[in-house]
């Protein structure tokens, strides 16, 4: 039951501050949202404020913000259609019934002529009486259907109608609030647990590790490799983990002398690829720094960013295999061991887990941000959009391929942990 609390609360968060990037910055730019939504399916709760409704879901795989003007979002009046219309004190359609089966008193019935309900926000059309009459609409009308009501957006409320810049940082600050939430969790860790001194020293030395055979020691700090300066344990990681294989020169500090060795990194396999190693394992002390927390938030960010792409890079150059990508079910079981580590190494994961979905949303693959940012781009350079049914296709098929990709993630997770 912890496991599933801790994986509903980090998905859920996630997918939360994703979300809530596409909503603030689609507001800012004046876009109507319809819906914030929180999971896929079913919808469990949701509530209308002002003309946003916000939704829980049942499936907890994801979630999304519906903008006027996206996909089948557009209410259209035929000529010949029969409406009911209700109007304000100044005499402009407030609300649109299209089931006629609703009364209300004082309603209008029309036969419409004409209408534009995005542009000049008119309907034209004959009354019971035959006459043919000219409603101006409201801009925030309603358009009520078989009891479900939808606020009418206006051309310059939809989604495709603002700037290349808004709709480009609309779609961008999903991916970016998920760095920024990092940030803010890393920085936690920083102000909760304290600020690792992040020096070095080696708190313990491996058996018949090349480390040892060099005469490395517990205690010594690490101050040059090959002539580079080491200021930090994430230094002396980025400059062993490539180096399998090849000899390296250290310098370290020992009891006030400086001490030289010789050391070959050995390959290791691990999950997310081999990597060089020496053989030496690190604790930092941590340190109560307020300020030196946010600079821990952003180092700590910035780390993982860099080594998330180093990851995705050596997938790209086959360095390693589609097996080694987790799903779902991966996600769930690995949050079950962090779990059993305490609580900061659980808001360490989550941290990882949010940089990690904020570059893949970036990828420039159909479907994802990425895929929508790349059109931006093109449109750009272009001077004019991209035919939206082509690109609806093109975002089409690349469902249908991640789809199928987790299906494949999904299944290897399950062979993995369950047989």
């Amino acid at each position: 039951m912890e496991t599933v609390i801790s994986f509903i609360i980090i998905f859920g968060a996630l997918v939360f501050f994703h979300e809530l990037g596409h909503f603030l910055f689609a507001k800012r730019a004046g876009i109507l949202v319809r819906e914030f939504a929180i999971g896929m399916g079913p919808k469990i709760l949701g509530i209308t404020k002002g003309e946003t409704l916000y939704t829980v879901r049942l499936l907890p795989i994801g979630g999304y913000v519906r903008m006027a003007g996206e996909e089948m979002d557009r209410i259209i009046l035929q000529a010949g259609h029969r409406i009911g219309v209700l109007l304000d004190e100044d005499g402009l359609a407030k609300k649109i019934i299209l089931n006629q089966k609703t009364m209300y008193p004082d309603i209008m019935f029309l036969e419409v002529e004409e209408a534009d309900l995005e542009k000049e926000l008119y309907i034209k059309g004959y009354d019971e009486e035959d006459r043919l009459v000219r409603l101006q609409v409201a801009r925030d009308a309603v358009v009520e259907e078989n009891g479900a009501e939808t606020v009418l957006a206006p051309h310059d409320r939809q989604f495709d109608s603002k700037s290349i810049g808004h709709r480009f940082m609309t779609i961008f600050a999903g991916p970016l609030f998920n760095f920024v939430l990092a940030f803010f969790i890393f920085t936690a860790i920083g102000l909760l647990q304290g600020v690792p001194t992040n020096e070095p020293v080696i708190s313990e030395v491996t058996d018949d590790s090349p480390a040892e055979e060099a005469g490395m020691q517990a205690g010594d700090l690490i101050t040059e490799v090959e002539g580079t300066n080491i200021a930090s344990w994430n230094d002396l990681v980025e400059s062993v983990q490539d180096e399998a294989g090849n000899a390296l020169d250290f310098v370290v500090e020992r009891q006030g002398e400086t001490v030289e060795f010789t050391i070959t990194p050995e390959l290791v396999e691990q999950e997310q690829g081999d990597v060089g190693v020496i053989g030496v394992l690190y604790e930092s002390p941590r340190e109560q720094d307020f300020f030196g927390s946010f600079v821990y938030g952003a180092e700590t960010t910035v780390f993982w960013f860099k080594e998330i792409f180093r990851l995705l890079g050596m997938l790209v150059t086959g360095q390693f295999t589609i097996d080694a990508l987790s799903g779902p079910v991966g996600i769930y079981k690995t949050t079950e061991q962090v779990a059993q580590y305490g609580i900061f190494t659980l808001m360490s994961w989550a941290g990882m887990l949010s940089i990690n979905l904020g570059i893949m949303n970036l990828l420039p693959l159909p479907a994802l941000d990425g895929g929508r940012l790349m059109f931006f781009i093109l449109e750009a350079l272009r001077g004019k959009p991209v035919d939206r049914q082509k690109e609806g296709m093109v975002h089409f098929v690349g469902i249908m391929l991640l789809m199928l990709l987790m299906i494949v993630v999904t299944w290897n997770d399950i062979q993995k942990f369950f047989f």
